[in-house]
């Protein structure tokens, strides 16, 4: 048994199929049914039910995907436990929201490099739920994301701030009402499967609000550049540090009873780079504080 083919079971226990597998782990599908093979007769168990037309993982199989998690774990993380660097010389895997793309991400992982340069950086977008998924299942060492009513267990959930939700429109919008523009344009939706999507859409319903939807999108950018181009109304965070270089809209608060989101950093309780994602977490903690200074210091 070797960590390669623990590392081609997860990846089909993730991707539920041989083939997708096969993309993941980089060989050819012949190659991962071979490597499965050699693994059952390593271990003496049968870890799949060939009786379907496509393999499914056994009981016994998911609890040493379970197990397999960690050790694959532990491996990738063998060097930076015992240096004292804590890993600031490695690779980190960041999973982050779209909507920080283009503002807290850059800037924070700009003094992050600039503080430790050897540190590696693999940054990958996504949505609150498959980028914990990914946290969970030891493919992301950390991730920013919108905190969800229920975090899994064994997953460290560290805030990083608060956003409030902000109606946008047209700069000539000659309006500036929300519930009533709301009410009467055409509403642009943010992705009902995001995390935000499922805070506005019940600060809607309990506001009975009645919308016309137009479109449904999951780019902060492109809501913007819909409502820029006068084709609806949307509802976006209120972003902690905003893009160098904004779409120009007109932003309106929804008043006192805003629905807002929490972001936060997630890794797992028991990640052994601890330092390096302390770092993480403190980088990001100095963008958000320093953008806020700026904005509190310029008079209104």
């Amino acid at each position: 048994m070797t960590i390669r083919l623990l590392r081609t079971l997860v990846a089909i226990a993730d991707t539920k199929t041989f083939s997708a597998a096969a993309e993941v782990v980089h060989v050819t599908h012949a190659a991962v049914s071979q490597q499965m093979q050699t693994l059952e007769a390593d271990l003496g168990i049968a870890l799949f039910d060939r009786s379907t037309r496509t393999p499914e993982l056994t009981p016994v199989a998911h609890q040493i995907v379970a197990k397999a998690r960690k050790i694959i774990a532990d491996y990738d993380n063998l060097v930076p436990s015992v240096l004292s660097d804590g890993g600031l010389t490695g690779v980190i895997t960041l999973g982050v929201l779209r909507t920080t793309l283009t503002g807290l991400t850059p800037r924070a992982m700009a003094a992050l490099k600039s503080k430790y340069p050897e540190i590696g950086l693999h940054i990958r977008p996504g949505l609150t739920g498959p980028l914990l998924a990914d946290i969970e299942r030891g493919n992301l060492d950390a991730a920013i994301i919108t905190k969800p009513h229920l975090m899994p267990v064994g997953v460290l959930f560290r805030e990083l701030t608060q956003e409030p939700m902000q109606l946008i429109a047209a700069v000539e919008e000659p309006g500036d009402d929300p519930i009533k523009l709301l009410k009467t344009r055409p509403f642009i939706r943010f992705n009902r499967n995001a995390v935000v999507g499922t805070l506005i859409d019940n600060w809607i319903l309990a506001k009975r609000i009645r919308v016309t939807e137009t479109m449904e999108l999951d780019s902060p950018e492109a809501i913007a550049s819909m409502v820029h181009a006068n084709l609806g109304v949307s509802i976006v965070p209120d972003l902690a540090v905003k893009p160098l270089e904004a779409i120009p809209v007109k932003r309106l608060s929804l008043g006192p009873d805003a629905p807002h989101r929490t972001l936060g950093l997630v890794h797992q309780e028991n990640q052994i780079k601890t330092r390096a994602l302390d770092e993480l977490y403190d980088a990001l903690m100095g963008v958000i504080r320093s953008t806020s200074s700026r904005q509190k210091s310029v008079p209104e």
